[in-house]
């Protein structure tokens, strides 16, 4: 048996050992090995520390107790008992007066080193440089020394109190506590002395409590508004300090009864201190509260209001938001965009929500190769004009249930970067690829200008096994070749993404941690292998430094010749005095999130900073953290615990900075706080009459409870704005009343300006200046779900879609994005059609837009715009032509009609058609009504017509009568080497 346990303990101990390692390994070979060790020899000081003080004033208690326990002869049957339990536990007490204190002192302390950060803030905090308006206190004492001082102040009371009740129990057990018949209760001096001492002890940390306590006030978040308000101020701050002086007062009495042997003092002034804590803690606020504050609520509260709105908005960097007036037009003129070029040119049509499936079909090539569902937006200069683009990796994907050798040594990485116009499509509604193919080309370069293999994305396996020595015969596939041959290449990995496998010893910690004798036993791998893993860039870039809260979205860019993932992070707290607190989960979900996205944001926060840009290289795995906002205190902090980890973003390269944006995360929060923060004056705000809502998304199918509209990336020029910007934009509607009707009419309009700057190491002015257009109040503008509704009510609208679900044809409302151009709000929404089929994807074919109440609907942007714009809207658009990629201009007599122009005059026939059919069954006139059925039929059948040809349907002659007509089917269209 003790040769079993031995072995036991051993492979336990190789166990915690090869995880322990492993991590040194993957931490020292990303280069932040100082990460690691930092954090794990503060964890092992914090749990010395804290085993020492428990378990040594554990040991102490009990040994005093054992020590002063009285000698007697017993003389009633109850002492007599525990003499028996003495003989019982003596051959085990010098066990379990060691074995006790071990124990508790290990678990106590292992729960404690999950507060290591607070630790190392405390001992590195930097000043705020600005007080909070109770106390004149620098922020960073509620921020890094109030947190510490809980955590050392609650971790001695449960020591006290466990220390003390295990020196009462050990006394009682051996005498020196005794319950006799006539006598009551009799305690021996030591045990007096003792329990005195303790009761001190514990009173005291109790007075640090109730001191503490008052500035714990200013982060209360259970009044009117977050912070200490005028009962606070007047009532709970006052009677805390009362609490405090007098539990030092009952501290004091019960040392002197503790040698005095009276414990009348100490009795009575415990009462009297439950009493007041009863009283001065809760009856007199609550009097306070109820008879003087909420009859003169408004009067009292305004001070603490104003307070909680400057200490709100500078806690989440809302302070300098440029808010202008915004009155909104409702009626469309001519020439209304002819001034707005910059933003009607860069009106995105390409929704990154719906078209992953299209590019798919049309750049997967292979089965093992993948694209996210949701795709991302950036933008990239062509020819001198910048461009927004909707871009995607593609990732490999690997079948789990296929072979080890498969999963982790041949299907190792994805291939290159597919890239598309987001304000334009190509032919028949696919999107218009700036960069496609394998291997790829496009205005955005190939891959000799580029490195575009990804062993790290969002979609990567586990783990893989790469690399190898000179002369190693390639096992990685690599990429479908290209020309005629069919056969795929094949490649070996020559970069520095992992830790050497390459001996036995490595070999077995690694399939220790992944639970894997073929990774021991494997002859795929050889001198020079490596093992990758923990490959996500946004799990990297935690890992690295997990001080900061990661935001739950990266995106890629081709950057300086390489795939990099850029992701941003944050430092955060959740004890900003005066600040209203948000739940990050809820702030930042919305329509995107949840099924398409993993929310890496969670918790509750009063302050975030955007202070961290992360990079991750999709080659190699490396990792760089650049200070985005190097004043921020916090950073600042982390910099000094971790001085080698971060550059600053001077480092950065011009590339880099050009595709650097807003984070998505930190702006949903801000834009759920300025539904209330937007109003600045304490009075309007305690009345909360212009209460701001963010509009539920009016493109799901969700009729109740529909999530938030996501905010999109657009490049637009803002009104005032002196140049056009890729900006991160929302809008805002009434907040509805409990039990009141939802108002869809649009109150603000929000932008954050996303642009960096192409220019190395120099961030642009204007980066992150967040612009608010607050409309009139008296107009009814159109909010998103109203204009949604518009859409779906509009007869001309609804009756072309029909015709175009013909076929079992779906259709899928694209993004709705919201504009202020033209003196008002422009939505604009592109219709996409998809047919029935494995291989069938969504194509553009038609671009809904309104303004106030007026409604177009056309093959393209332009036509759309001149709809309701009096025929000539003065738009400058990028679209050229039809949704279709067609240009769409009138032809001559005898000229020959796309078919995208016979799809859309034979829709515009149709309509016609019903239109003047209704007319005349509404007069009686049947003989016109069967004429106008004749030209609508014959108007539907050259509409089915034109769209299988642009569609590719194959017509196939009718079938005998005695069969049932089989559907036709969208084959994939021809994808070539070059996409």
């Amino acid at each position: 048996m003790p040769t079993i346990i031995a072995i036991g303990v051993l492979v336990a101990a190789f166990v915690f050992f090869a995880s322990i390692y492993a991590d040194v390994l993957w931490f020292s070979q990303l280069g932040f090995a100082q990460v690691f060790w930092t954090e794990y020899l503060t964890k092992a000081a914090i749990f010395l520390a804290a085993f020492l003080l428990m378990g040594g004033a554990l040991w102490i208690s009990l040994r005093i107790a054992y020590k002063a326990r009285p000698v007697y002869a017993p003389d009633n049957a109850r002492q007599d008992n525990l003499q028996r339990y003495q003989s019982q536990l003596e051959p085990m007490r010098r066990l379990l007066m060691i074995g006790v204190p071990v124990v508790v002192g290990g678990f106590a302390a292992a729960a404690v080193t999950s507060q290591w950060k607070e630790v190392l803030l405390f001992i590195n905090q930097v000043p705020f440089g600005d007080v909070d308006p109770r106390f004149g206190m620098d922020l960073g004492f509620y921020v890094n020394t109030l947190p510490f001082l809980g955590l050392v102040i609650g971790y001695l009371i449960s020591v006290v109190l466990i220390a003390g009740i295990a020196g009462l129990l050990t006394h009682y057990l051996y005498g020196g506590i005794r319950i006799e018949e006539r006598g009551g209760i009799v305690i021996g001096k030591a045990a007096r002395i003792h329990t005195g001492v303790f009761a001190a002890l514990f009173l005291l940390l109790q007075a640090g409590n109730f001191w503490l306590g008052r500035f714990s006030t200013l982060l209360s978040q259970d009044g009117r508004v977050a912070g200490a308000l005028y009962t606070d101020v007047h009532a709970v701050i006052p009677t805390k300090a009362i609490l405090a002086i007098a539990a030092v007062l009952v501290a004091i009495l019960f040392i002197v009864a503790a040698f005095m042997g009276r414990w009348k003092l100490p009795i009575i002034g415990t009462a009297m201190l439950l009493v007041t804590v009863v009283v001065a803690g809760g009856i007199y606020p609550f009097i306070i509260q109820k008879y003087q504050v909420v009859p003169s609520e408004k009067n009292l509260e305004r001070e603490y209001i104003a307070d909680n709105i400057s200490m709100t908005r500078q806690a989440y960097g809302l302070s300098d938001i440029e808010v202008t007036s915004y009155p909104a037009k409702v009626n469309a003129v001519k020439d209304a965009l002819a001034k707005d070029s910059a933003t009607t040119t860069n009106i995105r049509l390409l929704d990154p929500n719906l078209v992953s499936s299209a590019f798919a079909q049309l750049q997967q090539f292979r089965t093992y190769y993948k694209f996210a569902p949701t795709l991302n937006v950036d933008r990239y200069a062509i020819d001198g004009k910048v461009e927004d683009t909707v871009i995607a990796v593609r990732e490999l994907s690997v079948d789990t249930t296929d072979s080890w050798v498969n999963q982790h040594i041949t299907y190792t990485h994805g291939y290159g970067i597919v890239a598309a116009y987001g304000n334009k499509v190509a032919s028949g509604g696919r999107p218009d690829f700036m960069l496609e193919g394998i291997p790829t080309e496009g205005v955005l370069g190939s891959d000799k200008t580029y490195e575009p293999r990804i062993y790290f994305g969002e979609l990567s396996p586990d783990y893989s096994v790469v690399g190898g020595p000179d002369g190693w015969d390639p096992r990685e596939l690599d990429r479908p070749q290209s020309g005629s041959d069919s056969a795929d290449t094949r490649n070996t990995f020559s970069g520095n993404g992992g830790p050497n496998v390459g001996n036995y010893f490595n070999r077995l910690v690694y399939a220790l941690k992944f639970g894997s004798t073929d990774l021991l036993l494997s002859d795929a791998i050889n001198a020079k292998s490596q093992i990758l893993y923990d490959r996500t860039p946004k799990e990297r870039v935690q890992k690295v430094a997990p001080y900061l809260t990661v935001d739950s979205n990266a995106y890629p860019a081709i950057i300086d010749g390489r795939v990099k993932w850029i992701v941003d992070a944050y430092t955060t707290s959740a004890n900003y005095p005066y600040s209203t607190a948000q739940q990050l989960e809820t702030a930042v979900t919305d329509s995107l999130t949840g099924g398409t996205r993993t929310n890496a944001l969670s918790g509750q926060v009063n302050y975030i900073r955007n202070s961290v840009k992360a990079t991750v290289d999709a080659y190699d795995g490396s990792v760089d953290l650049y200070a985005w906002e190097p004043d921020e205190p916090q950073l600042q902090a982390w910099q000094k615990i971790f001085p080698s980890t971060i550059k600053p973003y001077s480092q950065m390269s011009g590339e880099l900075m050009s595709h650097v944006r807003y984070p998505e995360d930190l702006f949903k929060v801000q834009r759920e706080l300025l539904g209330k923060y937007h109003v600045t004056s304490p009075d309007s705000f305690y009345d909360s009459n212009d209460a701001w809502a963010v509009p539920n998304d009016p493109t799901t199918q969700q009729a109740a409870n529909a999530p938030k509209q996501p905010p999109y990336y657009l490049s637009l020029k803002m009104p005032g704005q002196v140049k056009e910007a890729f900006s991160l934009t929302s809008t805002f509607i009434p907040q509805t009343s409990a039990g009141g009707q939802q108002r869809n009419v649009l109150f603000g309009f929000l932008a954050a300006d996303a642009d960096a700057g192409p220019e190395a190491g120099k961030k642009a002015d204007s980066y992150g200046k967040l612009r608010l257009l607050d409309l009139p109040r008296n107009t009814s503008i159109p909010g998103p779900g109203q204009a949604q509704q518009n859409f779906d009510s509009n007869t001309t609208v609804s009756t072309q879609l029909n015709l175009l679900r013909q076929g079992a044809s779906q259709l899928k409302n694209g993004n709705l994005l919201s504009l202020p151009v033209g003196g008002g709000i422009l939505y604009v929404q592109p219709v996409y059609i998809q047919s029935t089929g494995q291989t069938a994807y969504p194509t553009l074919r038609k671009v809904l837009v309104s303004f106030g109440d007026k409604v177009g609907f056309a093959d393209t942007l332009s036509e759309a715009l001149n709809q309701i714009f009096q025929g000539d809207s003065g738009a400058v658009t990028s679209d050229g032509g039809s949704g279709t990629g067609e240009t769409t201009k009138p032809t001559k007599p005898g000229a020959t009609q796309t078919e995208a122009q016979k799809l859309s005059q034979a829709l515009e026939d149709a309509n016609a058609a019903i239109q003047a059919g209704q007319a005349a069954l509404a007069k009686g006139d049947f003989a016109t009504y069967g004429t106008e059925q004749k030209k609508l039929e014959g108007a539907l059948t050259r509409a089915t017509e034109a769209q299988d040809a642009i569609t590719g349907k194959v017509l196939e002659p009718a079938p005998a009568p005695t069969e049932t007509p089989a559907p036709s089917e969208t084959p994939a269209p021809p994808v070539g080497g070059n996409g």
